[in-house]
């Protein structure tokens, strides 16, 4: 694949294109807090107590809708949580103020395979290093597509479609830049991530108040390991068959399938991958930045030797792939996503 301009692939094991980028993040501002962020505690830290429900009156197309909403904890440490939601009835979205606000704001989507939603791995985690680099974080909770609602496999992108227009809508009330609104998703959140920067603009429910005349469409899109094609053999069997059903057509596949959604007006794309993910096979990143490539799209993509699938912040520390938010941060500071200050 060729590198140019638009489009930049770091394999770290072979330290392509390694030194520049760590030239450039050991000279942000932010670099220190940012690492400081991901250290991991002795104890695990406390929940923000700031939420927001996405849907007032109720998610849209529940009438159907039997399950009573959990949240599970598998981790038996003191120092870090690792929960997930399942049967999420009530969308919600956990805000992270950042101690020194820049203006800019970023929707984490953790993955969960579309069985569930992760809370901490690939969601509060991830915010308190992106807040430390002051950035407003917000995480979504989202609905499942298994879980009988008329939308189906659109329910997970209404609620993040919401989410983005609540967060550019009320962009004043959270001191963001309405015009520096990210989102980062991972694994199936990162397919959903792609599909919410891709169909942005889909009309897909109707609108609840004035937040919906707004639009939906990130202003960049950070991308871990994600599942994008839904086709074999590259394809992750269960965030299919939890998307889809277990008998999708092929017309399904094919339109549920990141590769073939890119359009002009997708944001520009930044992607983490490990070369030895065995649940998400690399070759899902490559076929995403081919396909934006060839929609015209900015897209940067990191190919790491080693760091597995889901590993998130604590999972790669002490490995090359620890470095992906500083890389991610350094690329949204060249596109003037970091600002230089809060919002009055």
């Amino acid at each position: 694949m060729t590198l140019d301009r638009r489009t930049l692939i770091t394999a770290a094991g072979l330290g392509l294109a390694a030194a520049p980028a760590h030239a450039a993040m050991t000279q942000a501002p932010w670099s220190e807090a940012v690492r400081a962020a991901a250290v991991t505690p002795e104890q695990a830290p406390a929940d923000p107590t700031e939420t927001v429900r996405l849907w007032p009156d109720g998610a849209p197309g529940g009438e159907n809708v039997t399950v009573v909403a959990e949240v599970n904890e598998r981790s038996e440490d003191p120092a870090f949580h690792d929960r997930f939601a399942v049967y999420t009835t009530d969308p919600i979205m956990t805000v992270f103020r950042p101690e020194r606000p820049n203006g800019a704001a970023l929707l984490l989507i953790p993955g969960g395979g579309y069985r569930r939603a992760v809370v901490d791995k690939e969601g509060y985690d991830c915010a308190r290093v992106f807040a430390a680099a002051g950035v407003t974080c917000f995480v979504l909770r989202y609905r499942l597509p298994g879980d009988n609602w008329a939308a189906g496999p659109n329910a997970p992108l209404q609620d993040a479609q919401r989410a983005m227009r609540l967060i550019r809508a009320n962009a004043a009330d959270y001191g963001v830049d309405p015009d520096r609104i990210g989102a980062l998703g991972a694994s199936a959140g990162g397919h959903l991530g792609g599909a919410l920067a891709a169909r942005h603009g889909d009309t897909i429910y109707e609108a609840v108040d004035a937040a919906d005349a707004v639009s939906a469409r990130p202003d960049l899109s950070i991308l871990l390991y994600p599942v994008v094609t839904l086709t074999d053999p590259h394809a992750h069997a269960g965030s299919r068959s939890h998307l889809l059903g277990e008998n999708p057509s092929p017309d399904q596949i094919r339109d549920w399938s990141l590769e073939t959604m890119p359009r002009r007006d997708t944001p520009p794309t930044f992607i983490v991958h490990a070369m030895d993910d065995e649940s998400v096979p690399p070759e899902n990143a490559m076929m995403l930045t081919t396909a934006l490539r060839a929609a015209d799209v900015p897209v940067e993509t990191h190919l790491f030797e080693e760091g597995g699938h889901g590993f998130g912040i604590r999972l790669i520390e002490g490995r090359p792939a620890a470095v992906w938010p500083e890389l991610a941060l350094t690329w949204a500071a060249r596109r003037g996503w970091l600002g230089g200050g809060p919002v009055s």
